[in-house]
């Protein structure tokens, strides 16, 4: 297949880039390596939407930091994704620390932040009640937020193919040749398509590929960031998202209440190898158990519901790289996207976009596309009448699966078959959340599996957890 535009990776930049890019009448392709898009870093983060005021000045971070609070606002809303502007406060719990929060507060100014302020201990505990009687001084970021990571992926992916973009999973990339007609990209089990112009939004592997290209050398140090989630009844022992001063190791642990309602706790930040970057540890967890304690004394850690770890593509200079090959024309590097990535993933989109007209001109603007995705959640806001009346014409949504998180049949359903397609029970419990409440799936995950099967018309046997090699089941007994 030949394609005007291919990206590589489908994460929530390759999907916010490819959403973007079809906007104006080109033909774009999305490899995948994975069996689902949103499987790197953007299924394991904290979900927040930071206030512009940690980068470095001057740095692109701080820049698109600043243009991309608003713009991910906006495009959440566009796409139907829960979002919440609760605010985010970076806390002094010692005499030590005071002088790091006035750093960070001059530091928004200078990087054009607006609203944030200085406040004392009185107003802290009076916004946090739970924070740690020890707390003195923090910087509050009225702008700051929390949104699901891999839910704006899946919605962000879902209208790019909505509006003609072609996703292609299980596409490992092996190799990348520039040829007369265009780049040759191969995959391992040899699949390939042509394209004019590549984007590498490979996440943690973005060194490799510009590699394979014959571009830049990147140096991506893999880190790793460990996090335990909490069960909803824990959810509401903070309003806002609590940032520890930061210090040598990156911004510390935070304690954040997610738009699902869970508490969520982490991260640590450790460098590892890309192969066990996404194992969880005994002193990892310890460590985010202990640090969190500084924050919010109260957590009751007997309500640890799950944990999970993810990988941050970090780079030596710190900042991120999101330029044209000087080596290679037309290949494109978007690389080192960690923190504050998932809040700058609209506007490095808009900096992409820039990037691909510059290479190959402006193209004619797509004036069939629609930015709104349709409300994937509309059934849960229903009220009871409205469901009922509901259920009348759609009967599978009036069959109950998952308990915890009060999930249907008819929702699951439906998950399956909208873009991007799902194939695994993993793929369910990040477009659904069946699975996703205290019992992780131990009531539920049967159902579901059978439900899947059903709509695919396969086995129970070939269902997978999140992948060809992850088999949930053997054999009937």
């Amino acid at each position: 297949m030949r394609y005007d535009i291919v990206i590589i990776g489908a994460g929530i930049i390759g999907a916010m880039t490819a959403r973007r890019l079809a906007m104006q009448k080109r033909s774009i392709c999305v490899l995948e390596k994975e069996s689902d898009v949103a499987c790197g870093a953007s299924k394991a983060n904290s979900g927040i939407v930071h206030g512009g005021f940690d980068p470095e000045p001057g740095t692109l971070k701080a820049r698109l930091n600043a243009e991309g609070i608003g713009k991910l606002y906006k495009a959440a809303k566009q796409l139907n994704v829960p979002i919440k502007n609760n605010g985010s406060l970076v806390c002094s719990f010692d005499e030590s620390e005071d002088g790091k929060i006035l750093e960070l507060f001059e530091r928004a100014k200078k990087n054009g932040i607006m609203g944030v302020s200085i406040i004392d201990k009185n107003k802290i505990k009076e916004l946090e009640p739970n924070i740690s009687d020890n707390v003195r001084i923090a910087l509050y970021a009225p702008a700051a937020g929390i949104v699901c990571p891999y839910e704006l992926t899946i919605a962000a992916m879902g209208n790019a193919m909505d509006n003609g973009v072609d996703l292609k999973l299980g596409f490992e990339v092996s190799s990348i040749k520039k040829e007369e007609g265009g780049f040759v990209v191969s995959s391992t089990d040899g699949k390939r398509v042509i394209a004019g112009v590549v984007i590498n939004c490979a996440g943690v592997r973005s060194g490799k590929i510009s590699e394979l290209a014959g571009a830049e050398t990147i140096d991506i140090m893999p880190r790793a960031g460990e996090y335990m989630v909490l069960d909803k009844s824990e959810g509401v022992k903070t309003t806002r998202t609590i940032f520890q001063a930061p210090g040598k190791e990156g911004k510390g642990i935070l304690v954040t209440p997610t738009v699902d309602g869970n508490l969520l706790i982490g991260p640590t930040a450790s460098l590892v190898d890309e192969a066990n970057g996404k194992d969880t540890t005994e002193g990892g967890l310890n460590a985010v158990m202990r640090y969190s304690q500084k924050s919010v004394p109260c957590i009751d850690y007997r309500k640890v519901i799950t944990s999970f770890s993810g990988i941050r593509a970090s780079e030596k200079n710190g900042d991120f790289i999101i330029e044209e090959s000087a080596n290679v024309q037309g290949f494109i590097n978007v690389a080192a996207i960690d923190s504050p990535g998932l809040t700058c993933c609209v506007s490095i989109a808009d900096m992409v976009a820039e990037t691909v007209n510059n290479i190959a001109g402006e193209a004619p603007i797509n004036t069939r596309f629609n930015c709104i995705r349709e409300d994937t959640h509309a059934f849960r806001k229903m009220n009871d009448e409205q469901k009922d009346a509901y259920i009348k014409e759609h009967p599978d949504y009036g069959e109950m699966v998952c308990r915890c998180e009060h999930i249907t049949k008819g929702e699951i359903i439906r998950a399956i078959v909208t873009n991007p397609q799902t194939y695994d029970v993993d793929g369910i419990k990040r477009r659904v959340r069946a699975g996703m409440g205290r019992c992780q799936g131990g009531f539920c995950g049967h159902s579901v599996m059978r439900i899947i099967a059903q709509v695919r018309k396969c086995r129970m046997e070939d269902v997978t957890k999140d992948g060809a090699d992850a088999k949930m089941v053997k054999g009937r007994v």
